[in-house]
């Protein structure tokens, strides 16, 4: 499985989505994300294992607790999928347009 397989495969969990766009507002810990969901604080931990397999966040130590961030290069690598196809569907696109300006008289 690619890397963009995997981070796609993670947030297809609505839970574990809403996981992440909690850490689109900057660093939390586990208790400060469950806090704020309908899940408890392992499931959360297992919601961030996963998401950390997959590269979209990255943990560090803070004393005697693990706080998650959004990794900018796992983000960055799926945009960089998804922008292979925006970039196809333009110059179509711009193909047609210019197809269609020839044709009008």
């Amino acid at each position: 499985m690619t890397n963009q397989s995997r981070a796609f495969a993670a947030l297809a969990d609505p839970t574990r989505r809403q996981v992440f766009e909690r850490l689109a507002s900057g660093p939390a810990a586990v208790g400060e994300i469950a806090r704020r969901l309908p899940v408890s604080r392992p499931a959360v931990s297992q919601h961030l294992k996963v998401l950390k397999e997959a590269g979209l966040v990255t943990d560090r130590a803070e004393g005697t607790r693990r706080v998650y961030q959004i990794d900018p290069a796992g983000l960055g690598a799926m945009r960089a999928w998804l922008d292979r196809f925006w970039d196809k569907t333009l110059a179509a696109y711009k193909l047609a347009v210019e197809q269609a300006s020839k044709e009008t008289p």
